[in-house]
């Protein structure tokens, strides 16, 4: 062995490449650091802000649109339709933004778990933390606290501009009877339907059987149940849950509704804690 000045050169270069030990671990992954994590995935995610982008743009510029061409054509109708639109202004400046956004939020929804077991990521998501209800509570936990947010905002900011492009003919104020409850009800159903849908995504594990499964229901099987005869037939209708959820936007109670909006909503509600306990049940059964 070479030496320098009569030290061995071998032993200064072991010392200085020994690595002091690491520090034991202490404490435990817990919800906290897996709620950081979750949002972490769900910010960094091009398509998800992009979409919530597109979701508003749209929704409220198609919106404003529609409602600007029919305040156009406002000296063709004839009374009785002018009677109507009057009578039922959210129709236009709240129910097709809602119509709108929920598509998106039912795709949102199912993405935010469903990408995870497409890409393999749920593998390495389970390794780091492997307290499975942990990190299905802290996804549904950071995304309902987004949807919520997005859902308000959308919400009022689509009350807001409509109110402007149908003033000139039509007039409604948040302190009309109803309509403060419906703007804010409206974000309360988008949040929903994001839980929903992550249920089932965490379900079928598929993005797009779990898509298909949530826009179907929503589009064909919520409104085929309208066609069953009797008086069963409009109950199964009237607990379907977006029909039940859907109540909370209307100001007042329609002829034949068989629940008030918060029933409605509170059904709703019932089906998605259904959905994610089942999802969460089988979460934690079977294999990554």
């Amino acid at each position: 062995m070479s030496s320098v000045e009569g030290q061995p050169v071998g032993n200064g270069v072991t010392s200085l490449l020994r690595i002091p030990p690491l520090a034991p671990p202490s404490g435990r992954a817990g919800l906290r650091g897996e709620l950081s994590s979750e949002w972490t995935k769900l910010r960094t995610v091009r398509s998800t802000m992009w979409s919530l982008v597109a979701m508003a743009a749209i929704s409220i510029g198609l919106m404003s649109l529609i409602a600007w061409a029919m305040m156009h054509r406002w000296d063709r109708f004839d009374p009785g339709e002018r009677a109507d639109l009057a009578a039922h202004p959210l129709e236009i400046v709240l129910a097709r933004p809602v119509f709108i956004s929920q598509l998106v939020v039912a795709v949102l929804g199912v993405m935010v778990i469903s990408a995870e077991y497409t890409t393999g990521m749920i593998r390495s998501t389970l390794q780091s933390q492997p307290r499975r209800l942990t990190v299905l509570a802290a996804k549904v936990a950071v995304f309902a606290a987004l949807m919520l947010v997005v859902g308000e905002a959308l919400s009022f900011a689509a009350f807001f501009v409509g109110k402007q492009v149908i003033a000139a003919h039509i007039v409604v104020n948040l302190g009309d009877a109803g309509v403060t409850r419906s703007v804010i009800g409206a974000g309360l159903y988008l949040a929903l339907l994001g839980l929903f849908s992550l249920g089932f995504g965490a379900i079928l594990r598929h993005t797009a059987g779990a898509i298909t499964a949530v826009l179907g229901l929503i589009l064909v099987v919520s409104n085929l149940t309208g066609l069953l005869p009797d008086s069963w037939g409009h109950h199964i209708n009237a607990y379907m849950p977006t029909n039940a959820g859907l109540l909370i936007i209307q100001p007042h109670p329609q002829p034949g509704d068989l629940l008030s909006a918060w029933q409605g909503l509170g059904v709703f509600a019932g089906w998605t804690v259904l959905v994610l306990a089942v999802a969460a049940t089988l979460f934690t059964r079977r294999d990554a």
